[in-house]
């Protein structure tokens, strides 16, 4: 019954002959989730349904190897996704601070652009070249001249009828004027006024219908002036329009079948025939024409905001850094003109929403949530209201003097947000949003069973890093001592870690450390070491407190039998490194009516948890010792040295086992370290970090010498969590170094003191009941 547990339990090690290989370079690698069934089929699920909502949160801790594994799953699914159509924004000639988006088959965004900065160049060479010839010359010069003999003959017949009423039109500073004539000389002024009343009055009425005869002649001539000019006009658009429908022609041709495209293109031909000036202007001295050709390049571009590659596949996008203006994309401002600031499309980005639309955008809850509320905010308003307008960060601060109103790009994304448990639970409750939008939970585990099939996995695993990283191969004795280290990380015999992310770094390490032995394949001996060195590296401060337990500082027997003294063991993490420490716990019996008192508690150095299990235990003392007789006693516990505060209730069976060799005055074999919790029933219940706890007790052993007493006492239903490393395997193999179980706190008082169980509680029975005399006494 008290016989401790044999080398073969504690722990399983993985048998290299299971392995089908003598390398991993003989295992195809494989893209497939490992060890993930319900999260596995949750994201099958939530990528192949098509309705709105299911979005599709992965929920675990990190290190899980989940961001890589889903990458990789979502891009194999993707492989075969049709290729989602690119995006571009082009000119708005009706409203231009509303640029207009236009959608188009995969690679044809980006030729769109290519046709159109290409007809600007062609415009800019071919319409100044179309009015630099003798014939546009000769055409407006004909109009010109016609123009002219029509305004000449009007002036002629309007000086002709004056000439014959005795009169004369003259040009003045004024305008034309009508002057009365005689015998083919003006007549002054002062020999007007020396003529008859009647002769006077005569002219006055001449003077009047020459003035309107002369006015309809001046309306006529500006009228033809103003044909000329429409003429002349309708001139120029016609060898616009030539040179214009020549540069569109295969344009036009190239995108017939696109509306959109056909619409944008006949504003862009009657544009170009509203801007012949622009075109035409002339590109001499350092200056000219420079800024109005500018102009007319970014008023014709086009800005690809999402351009495809046909032969890629369907976007699988991890973004990082999703700010608002990365996942909405943003509207950029640039100095112009003296510095002031300004926008237009061509200063319109697209963002991380852009880029994986029609297909996948998976980002990490943690960044999405680091501070500001808005991305959230902004990623709810796309997935709800299914289109994305660029941010405009300056216009949001107050900063932008000008800004657009982009037209909004319909959205079809499936999302996948990776992140803890608490964001979840917490989304769940808090937003109601969150619900509509996420309806896909894939559960990330931490461990999975440790079957033949998985530790293949394991097998698989390694080949595929080795193969996508160039590391070398692992033989089947390196890769079981890696399936060993990932049930020694998940703590169990019968489970594996699925935290391969680090598993990874121990692969690499392994790889590196085999290099430097110049080997050409890694070996147990490699991961071993691999291992070992990851240790050194964080372990300073564990082989610190050690240190003072070895020089006495820290008080901490490992011989002999001592009344109400005893070992515990508790796990520490500092940094990467988690270790298992001894910390000496003593109680202390007197007659009182205190009952049990933890001195930790008093002083507010313990958690909650730690304060139930002292609860409990003293339950326990109640129902087997004061059934009789009252349970009058003062106890006092404490962990002596510790100065950071407690919690847990793994040290709860520790303070009961001290409680009662005080109260029946049996020693305690202090070469046995003990942990486990206790219920009100007596039976040791399960504790975490186990195997730290028993290599703690170890080592410190093991430097002061193992004598074949030492050992540690567990709960029985810890067994199978063991995965004890090869020098504590190796001590137990010759005797040196035990591992005991207990089901009960009987099981575990006859293991520490040697004697019966019954024994011990009837001494703590007869010394209860001298307390109980005593305080009557007293009272």
């Amino acid at each position: 019954m008290n016989d401790p547990l044999p080398p073969s339990k504690l722990r399983n090690a993985c048998d290299p002959d299971i392995f089908p290989f003598k390398t991993t370079a003989e295992v195809p690698p494989d893209l497939h989730i490992i060890g993930q069934p319900r999260g596995t089929q949750a994201i099958d699920f939530g990528l192949h349904i098509t309705s709105p909502g299911y979005n599709i949160y992965v929920l675990g801790e990190s290190g899980t190897g989940r961001r890589t594994a889903i990458k990789r799953f979502i891009e194999e699914k993707a492989r075969t996704d049709p290729i989602p159509n690119d995006w571009v924004y082009v000119f708005n000639f009706s409203e231009p601070h509303r640029p207009l988006a236009i959608s188009l088959p995969p690679g044809m965004g980006a030729s769109l652009k290519r046709s159109m900065d290409t007809l600007v160049s062609f415009l800019l060479v071919e319409i100044p070249r179309a009015f630099d010839n003798e014939t546009f010359r000769d055409a407006a010069l004909k109009i010109q001249q016609q123009q002219v003999e029509k305004r000449d003959q009007l002036l002629a017949d309007i000086h002709e009828k004056a000439a014959g009423l005795g009169a004369g039109i003259m040009n003045s500073a004024e305008g034309l004027q009508i002057i009365p004539v005689r015998d083919g000389q003006p007549v002054s002024p002062a020999d007007f006024a020396r003529l008859p009343e009647e002769e006077r009055k005569a002219w006055k009425e001449t003077a009047y219908t020459l003035e309107h005869d002369l006015g309809e002649a001046m309306h006529d001539i500006r009228a033809l002036e103003k044909d000329g000019l429409a003429e002349i006009e309708k001139l120029i658009r016609r060898v616009a329009g030539t040179v214009a429908n020549l540069a569109l022609e295969e344009t036009l041709a190239e995108f017939q079948e696109y509306a959109q495209v056909g619409a944008y293109l006949e504003s862009v031909r009657h544009d170009i025939l509203e801007n012949t000036d622009i075109f035409r202007e002339e590109e001499t001295g350092e200056n000219a024409g420079r800024v109005s050709r500018e102009f007319l390049r970014r008023r014709y571009t086009v800005n690809v905001i999402v351009g495809r590659n046909p032969r890629d596949h369907n976007p699988v996008v991890l973004e990082d850094n999703p700010t608002m203006s990365r996942l909405l994309g943003r509207i950029e401002h640039e100095s112009r003109m003296g510095g002031v600031t300004m926008t237009d499309f061509t200063l319109l980005r697209g963002g991380a929403i852009h880029d994986a639309n029609g297909g996948y955008l998976v980002l990490r809850a943690k960044d999405l949530f680091s501070s500001d509320p808005g991305p959230w905010e902004a990623l709810k308003r796309v997935l709800i209201g299914g289109t994305v307008t660029p941010d405009d960060p300056s216009a949001r601060v107050g900063m932008a003097t000008r800004s657009l109103d982009p037209q909004p790009i319909p959205v079809d994304l499936k999302v996948i947000m990776i992140g803890p448990p608490d964001i979840y639970y917490s989304l769940h409750a808090r937003d109601e949003d969150f619900q509509s939008i996420f309806k896909v939970l894939a559960d990330f585990d931490l461990e999975m069973p440790r079957s033949a099939g998985n530790e293949q996995e394991y097998a698989t695993f390694v080949a595929m890093l080795c193969h996508d990283e160039g590391l070398l191969a692992f033989d089947r004795y390196a890769t079981a001592r890696l399936v060993d280290y990932g049930s020694r990380i998940a703590e169990s015999q019968t489970k594996l870690t699925t935290r391969f992310g680090l598993l990874a770094d121990v692969i690499r390490e392994a790889n590196f450390w085999a290099a430097q032995h110049a080997r050409d394949i890694v070996t147990a001996a490699d991961v071993l070491e691999g291992i070992e060195k990851r240790v050194f590296r964080t372990n300073r401060f564990a082989e610190h407190m050690r240190a003072n337990m070895q020089n006495g500082k820290q008080l901490i027997a490992a011989t002999g039998e001592t009344i109400g003294q005893i070992n515990g063991l508790y796990v520490m993490s500092i940094g990467e490194h988690t270790f298992g420490q001894p910390s000496r716990l003593t109680a202390r019996t007197y007659a009182g009516q205190q009952g049990v008192v933890q001195i930790d508690r008093e002083v507010d150095m313990s958690g909650a948890i730690h304060d139930k299990g002292v609860y409990i235990l003293t339950g326990f003392l109640g129902s087997k010792y004061a059934q009789e007789v009252p349970l009058s006693l003062s106890a006092q516990i404490t962990f002596e040295q510790s100065y950071n505060g407690v919690d847990g209730d793994s040290a709860s069976s520790t303070e009961l086992y001290a409680l009662i060799s005080s109260l029946a005055g049996v020693p305690i074999k202090q070469t046995i370290a003990v942990t486990g919790s206790v219920n009100q029933l007596g039976e040791i219940q399960a504790i975490g970090g186990v195997t730290q706890k028993v290599e703690g007790w170890f080592e410190l052993c093991q430097e002061r010498g193992l004598t074949g007493e030492q050992g540690v006492l567990i709960p029985e239903s810890n067994a199978d969590d063991l995965m004890l490393s090869d020098p504590v395997i190796a001590a137990a193999e010759v005797g040196k170094f035990h591992v005991w179980t207990a089901r009960t706190v009987d099981d575990g008082l006859e293991i520490l003191t040697g004697l019966p169980a019954a024994d011990i509680h009837a001494k703590a029975q007869g010394r209860l009941k001298e307390l109980a005399e005593i305080s009557k006494q007293y009272e």
